[in-house]
């Protein structure tokens, strides 16, 4: 039993997401991000959901890759910051990882092995990140001296900088720049995330890299309003209060009460991953109807107003987000993103996984 605070995880609505986005690109493949344990959705319960949609999973790194192999997970795995030494190379040919190269370096570690030891590559372009890649001015360079090294399956790979914006005039000249480095030397690419699946048709590739709008986060990409949340976060009312006007709640009485009050104390607070900054008035979902925040979220409690309704009890849950609190609206009134909010969710909630 315990704290009846929790973290759903809709794997129905998680295969729907899936299915609906890889319809936005029917010529491409969809590759499954689900790095930062699948942003805090459980890397390894999301792999298996999965299991019989997708052909490819991207990770951020090595030590993801393995957690998920030592579970059973058979698919090959994108590693999309690619090697972080030479013995990285050799594991990732082991156990069917796909490395992304990004620097001279990892050319280096390439070439010293012999041909059959060798895993399946992409290489990173830089064309406006300016974060990992091949700098665009020497990428055809690169490319050229390495050119015996290059694989039937080798991608060419980049990432937009500004796909939030979607009228950012970036967006569209990234894409021009990779493809036509892609048609020189006659190579696949992949530059499409969640938005670019969604808004650039041009975007797609032989491969996309499906991320946040797997897990039901629409926000701010354009025709994906069926979309469904895969997270709701719940807890339990485990206090009621009933106080006067002008009395304080919470740290340094950071709001007062304008009437009598009824204050619901709620089981979770910054130490279970609800954003520390959430503004005064943030909502959640209680009985059919919203409530807001009041007073400062405490490392294991919040309190929220809810005067306005009948009935409230102890152990009746709150939803902080999920179907009918967008976790988007959340993170927006703590000046934050929704992959901030899911990932930060701490091993303290529990999560339930329904199918």
């Amino acid at each position: 039993m315990g704290r009846q605070t929790f973290a759903t995880i809709n794997l129905t609505a998680l295969r729907h997401n899936f299915a609906i986005m890889a319809q936005f690109a029917p010529a491409s493949k969809t590759i499954a991000v689900i790095k930062a344990d699948a942003y805090g959705h459980g890397a390894v319960q999301i792999a298996q959901a999965l299991a019989s949609q997708v052909e490819v999973f991207a990770v951020a790194f090595i030590d993801e890759a393995l957690a998920l192999r030592e579970h059973g997970i058979t698919q090959p795995i994108l590693l999309l910051e690619g090697a972080m030494s030479a013995q990285d190379m050799t594991c990732a040919n082991k156990h069917n990882y796909w490395v992304e190269l990004h620097s001279a370096e990892h050319f280096t570690w390439l070439r010293a092995l012999e041909e059959a030891q060798r895993p399946t590559f992409w290489i990173k372009i830089d064309t406006g990140m300016h974060r990992l890649g091949i700098m665009l001015n020497s990428a055809e360079q690169v490319l050229s001296t390495n050119r015996d090294l290059l694989q039937s399956n080798t991608v060419l790979c980049s990432h937009l900088a500004c796909a939030d914006e979607l009228h950012n005039p970036l967006n569209l000249h990234q894409q021009a720049l990779l493809r036509e480095l892609t048609t020189t030397f006659n190579l696949p690419l992949s530059m499409a995330n969640s938005a670019g699946i969604s808004n650039w048709a041009d975007c797609h590739g032989s491969w996309n890299r499906l991320g946040i709008a797997l897990y039901g986060c629409a926000q701010p990409f354009d025709n994906t309003t069926l979309l469904k949340p895969v997270m709701s976060l719940h807890a339990p009312i485990i206090g009621l209060r009933h106080i006067e006007a002008g009395e304080s709640v919470g740290y340094a009485q950071s709001w007062t009460a304008g009437r009598p009050s009824t204050i619901g104390t709620v089981a979770i607070g910054y130490a279970d991953g609800y954003p520390r900054h959430a503004a005064q008035g943030t909502q959640a979902w209680l009985n059919g109807q919203l409530v807001p925040l009041v007073g400062r979220v405490s490392m294991d409690m919040l309190t929220f107003d809810v005067t306005d309704l009948h009935g409230v009890q102890v152990g009746d849950s709150v939803e902080l987000w999920g179907d009918n609190m967008l976790v988007e609206t959340v993170a927006a009134k703590a000046s934050s993103i929704s992959y901030e909010l899911l990932t930060r969710i701490s091993p303290r909630v529990k999560r339930r996984y329904i199918a």
